[in-house]
């Protein structure tokens, strides 16, 4: 017994020391931050109100501290770095107006995560990079979880919840290379409206992971197991593909450009002129289109218009905040004034359009194979996800 207990306190000062290693107690001073654990020296991080970070005081008591990363943090560009105004106006500010209801509904831990999760040595320290409200955070009981997200609404959930947890955008991450035993992302980079910022994610995560540790992405798939979901998603034109999403993004729209509240909403919360015949989805176009298509022997027939559809991947998801928990901030009203989100009396809900990039077969993997120091390991589809896991290779 006694060598046992003593076996424990060993393993719990040595993962205590291991858990701490990327980072320690930031000293604040006027409009800065110095936060010497992350970067391995003193540096100075310059508060500029962006983002938050969240991190155990000297007293014990969790507390935010608003940061920027400094421009000294690893990226490729700085366009990459910088944030896309579709997703700060329809990822960033939605969560955070949604923050409360999106996390009363997210609970339930997918056996697949938990599974890679559960089969990590003891004492592994594990990097959950848009950890929402913070469901896996801990999971395992014998692993140390550091959680990060964009949305400081939902990162004031997790501090209640006692989890050691930072704001950070996940082509960003504000840790030192090499601190960590394994790494997830959950329904996080579909979120993100550009391929290079995509790719510079997965490259963020296989960094601040040791040589030889693993790493878990999942995202939302093209192919949807339940089909008349997609019905209810709102697909983006191409012209505003294009406009916001294309090369160079974000850049300043031409003034015949469409504009935002100008595309047209789902069937749940539209409807057709009487006496007309409701028009074909594209949704419902697009699996037409790959129905036929399994049925013909010469691809060279199908349409170039049926291509186009296809290859449809940029969606508006609603997210339909009940009445009674649209006011619990007043961020929803200020949602309704703005034009962010609009009412849906009939459902007696507030109605939220989130941005996705849905994935198709190979994307995923083809965005990591791209990543010199890391393989894919394992591929699945579940649960109409697309999953890879990742082992650094040096």
């Amino acid at each position: 017994m006694l060598q046992a207990a003593v076996f424990d306190v060993l393993r719990a000062t040595r993962c205590f020391h291991k858990f701490w290693e990327p980072f320690s107690v930031p000293i604040t001073c006027g409009n800065c931050v110095f936060h010497p654990g992350i970067s391995g020296t003193m540096r100075e991080v310059k508060v500029k109100g962006a983002s938050d970070f969240c991190t155990l005081g000297a007293d014990g008591e969790s507390s935010i501290h608003s940061v920027s990363t400094g421009e000294d943090q690893r990226c490729s560009s700085s366009s990459i770095k910088s944030t896309p105004e579709l997703e700060k106006k329809y990822v960033h500010r939605v969560y955070d107006a949604i923050a409360p209801h999106f996390s009363s509904t997210r609970f339930a831990k997918w056996p697949k995560v938990a599974t890679f999760l559960n089969s990590l040595p003891s004492g592994s320290l594990v990097l959950d990079a848009g950890c929402g409200n913070g469901k896996y955070l801990g999971l395992n009981p014998d692993c140390f979880f550091v959680g990060c997200d964009i949305s400081p609404s939902l990162i004031k959930i997790c501090v209640d919840r006692g989890h050691e947890v930072l704001v950070a955008d996940a082509v960003n991450l504000p840790y030192r290379s090499d601190f960590g035993d394994a790494a997830i992302s959950i329904a996080v980079l579909h979120h993100l409206s550009t391929e290079s910022r995509r790719k510079k994610a997965i490259e963020e995560l296989v960094r601040v992971v040791k040589k030889g540790s693993l790493v878990l992405i999942t995202v939302w798939a093209v192919e949807q197991e339940d089909k008349s979901l997609v019905t209810k998603w709102t697909p983006l034109t191409q012209k505003y593909v294009e406009e916001w999403i294309g090369p160079g993004s974000p850049r300043v729209r031409s003034p015949s450009a469409r504009t935002l509240e100008s595309i047209p909403e789902t069937e749940d919360n539209g409807s057709e002129e009487q006496g007309k015949e409701p028009k074909q989805s594209v949704p419902d176009k697009l699996w037409e289109s790959i129905s036929l298509t399994s049925q013909s022997e010469d691809d060279s027939v199908i349409s170039q218009d049926v291509k186009i559809i296809t290859n449809q991947q940029e969606y508006f998801v609603p997210w339909h905040l009940p009445y009674h928990r649209a006011e619990v901030s007043g961020a929803s009203a200020c949602a309704l004034a703005n034009g962010l989100a609009k009412k849906d009396d009939k459902k007696g809900a507030v109605v939220y359009n989130r941005y996705y990039h849905v994935f198709c077969d190979g994307e995923l993997e083809r965005l990591a194979s791209d990543i010199d120091n890391a393989v894919v390991v394992d591929r699945f589809f579940d649960k109409s996800n697309w999953c890879i896991v990742l082992q650094r290779t040096s």
